[in-house]
């Protein structure tokens, strides 16, 4: 049975979505965290679902080392499109392992997890980012923040994007956050319909998981200019966590 991602991510409609996501703030956003890390220049660096590598490719001006991986091979084709002598990528599952201890830093940007059925799955994701890092590793991981996401749904929105109009519906359970996602267009005889599903993870949860893998949260900030996280006043989980031991 195929995942919702599966589908929607090979979409020709997710990237006429998702297109003009703010690509200033995804560069200062990176800027912002290389200041904060200061990474050796060659410091081998992998971007996990990494779309069609924007943030990649953002990383790869500097003197770093970057990969990225997804499972979607439409993102993966557009993004082989730049790919240099620091820059590559790879359609790859991030639920198996990936090139083990290799990696000095690994990135996980935008809410790019969460998406899997069980816990289990998600288990093996982390193990596969914790694995691929070197002692001493650094993964960062931007994940919505669960408390402020449930204060701030809107349950129902349109955008129009192009000649298409996007329709979307949200809603929450205990456990996941849904979007519906209705693609119209005058030429359609109804709409082509899509759905998200992203799990309500909490900063204890990521602790637990990163820490069954030999994984420490060394700071979390809760927005893209690095301000402090709030459990619940803040849009944002950026979590920076270090590989403290062998696995």
């Amino acid at each position: 049975m195929a995942e919702w991602f599966d589908q929607w991510f090979d979409s020709p409609y997710y990237h006429e979505l998702y297109f003009n996501r703010d690509e200033q703030e995804a560069t200062d956003f990176i800027e912002a965290l290389l200041k904060y890390l200061n990474p050796s220049a060659g410091s081998k660096m992998l971007d996990i679902a990494c779309g069609r590598g924007r943030h990649s490719i953002t990383l790869a001006k500097s003197p770093y080392l970057v990969t990225g991986i997804d499972l979607s091979y439409q993102s993966v084709i557009a993004a082989k499109a730049n790919e240099k002598e620091n820059l590559e990528f790879f359609q790859h599952d991030m639920r198996l392992p990936f090139r083990i201890n290799y990696y000095d830093y690994g990135f996980n940007f935008f809410t790019s997890f969460g998406y899997f059925r069980t816990r289990h799955e998600h288990d093996a994701a982390i193990r596969t980012i914790a694995r691929s890092l070197h002692l001493e590793g650094i993964l960062v991981i931007d994940y919505l923040n669960t408390h402020y996401s449930e204060d701030h749904l809107v349950h129902e929105a349109d955008i129009p994007v192009g000649e298409y109009n996007f329709h979307i519906t949200k809603w929450m359970d205990e456990t996941h956050f849904y979007k519906k996602i209705e693609v119209e267009h005058d030429l359609f005889t109804e709409p082509h319909i899509f759905t998200e599903k992203v799990s309500k993870f909490s900063l204890g949860d990521f602790t637990e998981m990163l820490a069954f893998q030999g994984m420490q949260i060394q700071e979390v900030f809760g927005d893209y200019q690095f301000g402090p996280y709030h459990v619940r006043n803040t849009p944002r989980m950026i979590m920076i966590a270090k590989k403290i031991k062998p696995e």
